[in-house]
């Protein structure tokens, strides 16, 4: 069995994906490399099976039917071998002296019959034409040893995303039994959050692992891109509300308490887009949202609502808009998303 699967969904990526796929194989035969070309019309397919006949020990290919972001890390993870899973977006990449580690990390953990249910690792967004590139790091976890949810200590702002996590593929798979929707944008919340319950035994390793190439214009997380697919963020949105509802019965404290942050974070960043956007119908659309966590949780809602990002976002007019769109750019200077 491989050490570790990376998962790389692939959309009409012929002009990214061979710099993605070159930096994984470096990770030999301790990884599988699963290309997943998701119907595209370009030559990602042709390129995907070169891959596959020159490396046939490392890279295996899946041809699907378009079904976008979400039907493609699906088709990928359980299609996965390897104890560990990693996915990979195809104009990104890993770093090699990282992913060394990582590996290393993962091959004494087999031979020590030690496992943690995720690994976490720095990413960096690699941002297009900016001469410093941002570290996104963890160092307020524990580190050398696995922990627990109680240990968790983030900065505010500051949550686990897909490309700082490797999931034990059980966690996936066995428990979870992860689904990501089809024909959808920003499900990768949704793979982030929904395993979380499953998730008993963490690791942090202190590398920069993953290159998180972004500010292409027609990349989903551009923020034109997002207004014009709000009606997708919101669902993204609104499922992670019904999802919490309904296991935070059955979770321990300290994870209730950090999948509710994520949960902020995350309803901050759409009431903030719909602020941006300031017409009757995004306003609408930001009230709806808040009734959503109401509607499902009374108690939650008045914990975010009267939290310091609630105020900002649900405070109405031209003051209260400026606050929050002024808010959100001081969190973009921070942490370096678009």
């Amino acid at each position: 069995m491989k050490d570790l699967s990376i998962i790389v969904p692939c959309y009409n990526a012929e002009n990214y994906m061979e710099r993605c796929i070159n930096s994984l194989l470096i990770g030999g035969s301790q990884v599988e490399i699963i290309i997943v070309d998701d119907g595209s019309s370009d030559r990602t397919g042709e390129i995907a099976d070169y891959y596959a006949q020159k490396f046939s020990d490392i890279v295996r290919v899946i041809h699907q039917q378009n079904g976008g972001h979400g039907a493609a890390v699906t088709a990928g993870v359980y299609a996965a071998t390897g104890t560990y899973v990693k996915v990979v977006d195809s104009d990104d990449w890993l770093d090699a002296k990282a992913l060394d580690d990582v590996l290393t990390l993962l091959y004494r953990w087999r031979r020590n019959g030690i496992k943690a249910d995720c690994l976490i690792t720095n990413y960096i967004y690699d941002k297009v034409n900016a001469r410093h590139k941002k570290v996104m790091g963890y160092q307020t976890l524990p580190q050398d040893r696995i922990f627990s949810w109680e240990d968790v200590r983030l900065s505010i702002g500051k949550y686990l995303i897909m490309h700082s996590l490797i999931y034990r593929r059980a966690v996936l798979v066995d428990q979870a039994h992860l689904e990501l929707p089809h024909h959808k944008y920003y499900v990768d919340n949704l793979y982030v959050y929904e395993p979380l319950p499953y998730v008993q035994t963490l690791y942090y390793l202190d590398v920069n692992l993953y290159h998180y190439f972004i500010g292409r214009d027609d990349q989903s997380v551009n923020e034109r891109v997002m207004l014009q697919r709000i009606d997708e963020q919101l669902f993204v949105n609104k499922r992670m509300i019904d999802y919490y509802s309904r296991v935070v019965g059955s979770i321990d404290r300290a994870l209730g308490q950090y999948m509710e942050r994520y949960l902020e974070i995350i309803t901050t960043i759409s009431s903030v887009l719909l602020l941006k956007e300031n017409s009757p119908q995004s306003i609408r659309l930001r009230d709806d949202l808040w009734h959503t966590i109401y509607a499902a949780d009374e108690q939650l809602y008045e914990r975010l609502r009267s939290g310091v990002f609630g105020k900002v976002v649900n405070t109405n007019g031209r003051i209260g808009r400026q606050v929050a769109i002024g808010t959100y750019k001081i969190a973009q200077r921070l942490y370096g998303f678009n």
